[in-house]
């Protein structure tokens, strides 16, 4: 499939991952902050998460949900931290990033499960 070719997409980005991450997401790209996290298997995984959550909700809608929730949670938890650990697209990606075949495996829209998976 054309879009297993570009999760590979992978470039070194000290400027656009923001502080306090090693890694981000931006279909059809991972922006990684350093050269040797390339090697992370784990890491890619867990972004490679994100572009397929990104390409399911058509990208543009993703990051108006992925704001929304995070607006939600943060007022929930008023915690910045706490709120970014509990929403359903993070709960997934870190569930699972250790599991190289996820993807593979993931049902569509598998994110939705963790919409009520709080307080991580």
């Amino acid at each position: 499939m054309i879009f297993e070719t570009l999760y590979t997409m992978v470039f070194i980005s000290k400027y656009l991952v923001p502080k306090g991450f090693t890694g981000i997401a931006i279909f059809p790209f991972v922006f990684l902050k350093s050269k040797h996290l390339k090697k992370d298997a784990v890491l890619i995984n867990h972004e490679k998460i994100h572009l397929k959550q990104q390409l399911e909700l058509l990208i543009i809608p993703f990051y108006i949900v992925y704001i929304i929730e995070f607006m939600l949670l943060l007022f929930q938890y008023k915690n910045k931290k706490k709120a970014y650990k509990n929403m359903s697209f993070e709960v997934e990606a870190y569930t699972n990033e250790t599991n190289l075949n996820y993807l593979k495996e993931r049902p569509v829209w598998a994110f939705l499960k963790y919409l009520s998976k709080h307080d991580v």
